[in-house]
């Protein structure tokens, strides 16, 4: 394999990393090489400085012409508040990968005898796994069952990427150790709900990772069946020391024919029971009708219990996730945010986070276009009317807390679903979303109060509003800290330096040709002041470029 940087590249498109193996602290999980070339157990403050997805903003695209600004708005989508779900789904997934490989150490002696039996397995078509008794094993799973557009792929993807995919092990404590480490392995359950077509998917992946032509050797020919497929599945996961199997879109397995859904969930269930590899099953509501019966009752003794993931409350969380949504504006005129506003954006989206992000862009994008450029409630209302009358019926059936209208619409249907995994350690405390809300809200507030002080400094002093707005800013970019007499002092030195070029360049021009202003040069102002005997700061603020420090400060609150 090629190295490359801080990767090792595979024969096929993965990449991997070579294995740095850490101490642990979790006494279960010390000389086990799978866990020790794991990334550390995250705390929570760290996992949302991981997590977080915080795109890029300048106030000065909001002068942009209006085509521009349709792009810029498109960062929206990849916007990503970290909430208590995802710090619950990223405890859940470090837990039961850990505990998964606790079981399937290679340094063990059962490791050897456990790869001889699933080996026979597959000499026998044995996909029940029935005629085997492998080594006890650790390993659990979990399913995370919720309405479409409350973002379970963007989480479970965003946790996975903490995580290298494949681990390239090459020799630990001075002892040969030739594996590699598959450490997760994310597919998509087919549409069509077929078997067969899951497990075509799993040997492409493996394909597409490491190039060996798995696909061919595993499941190639016409007469391949599903119950051939399964234990040489298996087998493939044990080899590769496979951390977490995720099945996105479990819901569509509900289609499969014949039984088809049972004989897979049945082989899930194996998976971990047996093979020790976790599984992760996502799906939205209409899963439920798969996830039943001998199923569940299988996977009861998990450990991690069923996520169930229902559409947002307006509660603290939800102003979490808005105020830090609101700050993208690029409209002409911020809005600064009210309760009404969130209560708006909250009625016409019912809590469905992909929905009201979707409707908070088309607001600025309507809002744009009529020239209006200010984001009101009724603005909201009107683009929730006018854009979204594919999920209406479904909006207006969860608005109507009508259960027999809800459960019209599987995916957004509600679930109570008793002694699920208690949520005790991933709770946010309010006080501390409140206290980083105001601090978010603060830090623009006092951002903006200082430029505007430091302006008006320089313009006491004699300087052009338009010099000093311009040096102050340049000062700000270049300071370490935004004290305000610091920004005034060199904010000054630039401005001199700025007058000084100007005047050379006059004084090299007078003698060729006259000075023309242009009809917004804020100079005639001065010539104007000048005339009339007044300040210019009077001048600028009865012409509106200085706002009123008190109506200012009252629309702030």
């Amino acid at each position: 394999m090629e190295k490359i940087n801080n990767y090792i590249s595979t024969p096929g498109r993965g990449y991997a990393v070579k294995a740095n193996y850490s101490n642990q602290i979790v006494e279960d999980y010390i000389d086990n090489p799978l866990i020790e070339a794991l990334p550390p157990i995250f705390l929570r403050n760290q996992v949302e400085e991981l997590l977080h997805m915080y795109p890029k903003y300048n106030e000065k695209e909001c002068e942009l012409d209006a085509p521009y600004r349709y792009h810029c708005i498109q960062r929206l989508f990849k916007y990503f508040q970290p909430l208590s779900k995802h710090f619950d789904i990223e405890q859940r997934v470090s837990r039961i990968i850990r505990q998964g490989y606790i079981s399937r150490n290679p340094l063990m002696p059962e490791h050897a005898s456990d790869m001889q039996k699933i080996y026979q397995m597959i000499k026998e078509n044995d996909y029940s796994f029935d005629n085997s008794i492998l080594s006890r094993t650790t390993a659990s799973g979990f399913t995370i069952i919720g309405i479409s557009g409350m973002g379970k792929t963007t989480s479970i993807d965003r946790v996975l990427s903490l995580y290298p995919q494949i681990v390239v092990h090459s020799e630990y404590n001075g002892q040969p150790l030739n594996q590699y480490q598959l450490v997760w392995l994310k597919l998509d359950c087919p549409y069509d709900g077929s078997v067969k077509g899951l497990c075509t998917s799993f040997f492409l992946e493996f394909d597409r990772l490491f190039g060996d032509n798995t696909y061919k050797k595993f499941a190639g020919g016409r007469n391949i069946s599903v119950n051939t497929m399964m234990p040489r599945m298996a087998q493939l996961a044990r080899n590769f020391n496979l951390g977490v199997l995720v099945i996105d879109e479990i819901q569509h397995l509900s289609l499969a024919k014949s039984g088809g859904s049972e004989k897979m969930l049945n082989f899930f269930v194996n998976l971990v029971n047996t093979i020790g590899v976790p599984v992760i099953l996502i799906g939205t509501t209409h899963a439920l009708s798969v996830l039943q019966s001998e199923f569940r009752q299988a996977r009861r003794g998990s450990g991690q219990g069923d996520l169930v993931w229902e559409r947002m409350k307006n509660d603290i969380q939800w102003e979490l996730l808005i105020r830090g949504l609101w700050r993208y504006q690029w409209t002409k005129e911020y809005t600064p945010l009210t309760n009404e506003l969130k209560d708006a954006l909250y009625e016409e989206s019912q809590g469905i986070v992909d929905i009201a992000i979707k409707l908070f862009a088309m607001a600025q994008m309507k809002a744009i276009a009529t020239g209006k450029e200010i984001i009101t409630p009724g603005l909201i209302k009107h683009v929730a009317k006018e854009s979204l009358r594919l999920v209406k019926p479904m909006l207006d059936a969860l608005k109507s807390n009508d259960i027999k209208q809800i459960a019209k619409y599987d995916d957004i249907k509600p679930i109570d679903i008793q002694g699920f995994y208690e949520e005790y350690y991933n709770q946010l405390n309010e006080k501390e979303i409140r206290k980083k809300s105001q601090a978010q809200s603060k830090q623009a507030t006092e951002k903006f109060s200082i430029m505007e002080s430091a302006v008006l400094k320089l313009i006491d002093l004699g300087i052009e509003a338009e010099t000093a707005k311009t040096s102050v800013e340049k000062a700000m970019d270049n300071a370490d800290n935004h004290d305000l007499n610091a920004i005034a002092r060199e904010a000054v030195k630039i401005a001199l330096q700025i007058e000084k070029s100007e005047g050379s360049q006059s004084r090299k021009s007078s003698s060729k040709r006259r000075i023309e202003y242009a009809e917004s040069d804020l100079r005639l102002l001065q010539k104007e002041a000048n005339k009339i005997n007044i300040s210019m700061y009077d001048m600028l603020k009865s012409k509106g470029y200085i706002k009123n420090p008190v109506e200012e400060f009252i629309m702030a609150r």
